[in-house]
């Protein structure tokens, strides 16, 4: 047992003798042989790293400080959109399309002619309404006429009869006065002589009343050929109207551009037939802004006149503006059905508040239209 454990031994004292490999420089060998690894220095230690990694913090606040006085002038928002007031045109006559003067997407002058629809009905009435006038003035015509002969023949009556009145007053003195005197000395005058004063008297009497007759009627003439031309005049001013009602409806067989700009959604054709109220087209002004919807935190140093840049997506370079004014109210309060919040519980939601801003210059490469997505950016310090 002695022998066996000193030589178990011996091996064990030749491994850390001579007798066995020389271990490795520098440290002690593994188990396996090999050296162990060496252990790396902490980074943290180094002074050089300290120094760079202190002068990256100091740059990235100096940087950090920079960048929030920068973007503490500027607001921006993504909901907005170009906008204006699109003139839908729609005829006021029903009538066939004649003529269309455009094509879609036409830039057109205020005024210009864009559809012609029949006006052969139109014109017809018209001159019906001008024959009635002429006819209306030839009877005023012939009444004004008709009162100046009635009234000579009036005034030629009314003569003849103060002039038979006269005469009447004196035969019917004549005839009370030999009347008188026969009755009192009938040899005085003879019974004939009173008998043709006595008719005398009374043929003047009746011619006078004749005359008076014949005056009134004079007058009734007068009056009447007067309410003719009232009627006439009537009927004048009737003409009269349906002339300017059918120059009216002629006007509008025209229907022309009330606005300069761009013909969009044309849906009328030459030869259909059109209604009133049926529409045939619309106009995009050439004036258009934004209206970009911002947050209401956002407006607290925003104010009319400040500068804009607008980037839209359709252009190919960025755009420039101002802000034109701000609305009175949040979308919410002027939608169809605006909240009540005076029940139950409440969350508070940031409102957005929309804000017109109006383009400086607008290049010709860019086609702006209504709907088109914007990002302004306003510079509010």
């Amino acid at each position: 047992m002695a022998d066996q454990s000193s030589s178990d031994e011996k091996p064990r004292e030749g491994g850390q003798g001579g007798g066995g490999n020389p271990p490795a420089e520098g440290g002690r060998q593994g188990g396996d042989g090999k050296p162990p690894p060496k252990k790396k220095p902490n980074p943290l230690k180094n002074p050089k790293v300290l120094i760079i990694g202190g002068i990256v913090i100091v740059v990235l606040a100096i940087g950090g400080v920079f960048y929030w006085l920068h973007a503490r002038q500027y607001v921006s928002t993504d909901d907005a959109f170009v906008d204006t007031h699109i003139v839908r045109l729609a005829p006021q006559v029903s009538g066939e399309v004649m003529r269309v003067l455009v094509v879609d997407n036409a830039v057109v002058k205020a005024g210009q002619v864009l559809v012609e629809i029949d006006s052969s009905t139109v014109r017809a009435q018209l001159d019906q309404a001008q024959a009635q006038r002429g006819q209306a003035i030839a009877q005023i015509g012939q009444a004004q006429a008709q009162v100046g002969v009635s009234q000579a023949s009036y005034r030629q009556a009314r003569d003849q009869a103060r002039g038979l009145d006269a005469q009447a007053a004196q035969a019917q003195s004549d005839a009370r006065r030999l009347t008188g005197l026969q009755a009192t000395n009938p040899r005085a005058v003879a019974a004939q002589q009173v008998d043709q004063t006595v008719a005398q008297a009374r043929q003047t009497t009746a011619q006078r009343d004749a005359a008076l007759r014949q005056a009134d009627g004079a007058a009734a003439q007068v009056k009447a050929a007067r309410t003719q031309i009232e009627g006439a005049k009537a009927v004048l001013a009737a003409a009269n109207a349906t002339i300017s009602e059918n120059n009216i409806t002629l006007g509008r067989t025209t229907i022309v551009a009330p606005v300069a700009g761009y013909v969009s959604q044309k849906t009328v054709a030459a030869g259909g037939y059109v209604q009133p109220g049926q529409q045939l087209m619309a106009i995009v002004p050439l004036e258009m802004w934004v209206t970009a919807n911002f947050k209401e935190t956002q407006l607290k140093n925003m104010r009319a006149g400040q500068p804009v840049d607008l980037s839209v997506d359709a252009c190919p370079v960025k755009l420039h503006g101002k802000v034109n004014s701000i609305q009175r109210g949040a979308g919410q309060a002027f939608s169809l059905l605006p909240s009540e919040n005076a029940t139950g519980n409440y969350v508070k939601v940031v409102q957005r508040v929309p804000v017109k801003i109006t383009f400086e210059d607008v290049p010709r490469t860019c086609p702006l239209g209504p709907g088109l997505s914007v990002s302004p950016t306003v510079k509010v310090r």
